[in-house]
């Protein structure tokens, strides 16, 4: 669905679909969980990041760009989805990526490649940096300077931040409450709770502004911060909302925005006992695979959060799957989810 007079190029297969977990529901002791599957919208394998890239390509195209540059850690969702829409659109994709390039590389630098990025720039992080890439910094300035020296050769090229912009996850994101909604009006049920993982913050936003589109605010949406503190994402995530409002002329309401960053654990993208087990429990119960750096995490707080009666009995919580299922195939995150207690493989 489309809102606002702003241009959209379709890439994800929508709406994605809505599966209820009846295993994990029994296993919480209450609320009736479903997953929202946007790990399934089609390109690339997936993720969240399509729903607001497809404004952004629309943005790039009508500014007659001749190439996309885009940031992110090494193991970027945002990056390789970037990557795969510019394929669709036929635009080079640059890469900047925080971090040091592996051997081998492999989850989604690995698909970075396949997919053709036109070049991928990596800024070694120090040791004590556990946060994802953020503006201002060296990922930012390699972007800046890479911009200037596209510039220089005649290129005309269109900057994604990390995670797209605010504007966009907002005008991408309020749809799939409307999505959800609908699916959950076939079954005669309503979401009482709408739960992400919360990494740049344009996700929640998106999710906050469909909830009061579409369900007069009544589906409440909660934030599981896989990076940063929950003021700095909720202060994001309020300017997000302000820019969505002035651009469909509407008055703003009174926002409700909730994030427990509890579960961030050591810093971003390192594990945790409590997103392996939530990783471990989805998959044995659903058969559900999740990723260790953002759904498994949010995951993790779904579980913490239903064991301490945040979500009553009987109310239904849609968890988001935002994808990133690449990222279990990273060399440096196979570690952490095996399970060392099992037999390992025997080869005759």
């Amino acid at each position: 669905m489309q809102i606002g007079n702003v241009e959209r190029t379709r890439l994800a297969l929508l709406p994605s679909p809505l599966q209820e977990l009846p295993a994990l529901s029994r296993a919480l002791g209450g609320p009736r969980v479903f997953v929202k599957r946007d790990d399934l919208t089609g390109l690339a394998l997936g993720g969240n990041k399509l729903r607001k890239l497809e404004y952004a390509m629309a943005e790039a195209l009508k500014a007659s760009s001749t190439c996309v540059i885009t940031s992110g850690a090494v193991q970027s969702n945002h990056c390789r989805l970037t990557a795969a829409a510019c394929r669709v659109v036929g635009l080079p994709c640059h890469l900047v990526l925080g971090g040091s390039p592996p051997e081998q590389p492999g989850g989604n630098l690995l698909l970075d490649s396949i997919l053709g990025a036109a070049s991928m720039r990596f800024v070694p992080r120090t040791p004590d940096q556990k946060d994802p890439p953020s503006r201002p910094g060296p990922v930012q300035h390699s972007v800046d300077l890479l911009r200037a020296e596209l510039e220089e050769r005649g290129e005309r090229p269109y900057v994604i931040p990390n995670g797209c912009r605010s504007l966009h996850g907002a005008l991408g994101y309020a749809p799939c409450v409307r999505e959800i909604g609908c699916q959950l009006h076939e079954l005669n049920l309503a979401p009482d709770w709408v739960v992400t993982a919360c990494g740049t913050s344009s996700t929640q936003c998106g999710l906050i502004l469909g909830s009061e589109l579409y369900c007069g605010g009544e589906a409440r949406v909660l934030g599981i911060s896989v990076s940063r503190s929950g003021d700095v994402l909720a202060r994001r995530i309020a300017e997000g909302l302000d820019e969505a409002y002035a651009l469909l002329g509407r008055l703003e309401p009174e926002h409700e925005i909730t994030i427990h960053d509890e579960y961030v654990g050591p810093g971003y993208g390192l594990p945790t006992p409590e997103m392996v087990e939530a990783v471990r429990l989805a998959a044995r119960l659903e058969g559900l695979i999740l990723d260790p750096v953002y759904t498994g995490k949010a995951m993790a707080g779904v579980v913490d959060l239903a064991r301490k009666g945040l979500f009553r009995r009987g109310e239904v919580v849609v968890f988001l799957h935002t994808g990133g299922i690449p990222g279990l195939f990273a060399p440096e995150q196979a570690a952490s989810i095996r399970d060392e207690d099992e037999p390992g493989y025997a080869f005759p």
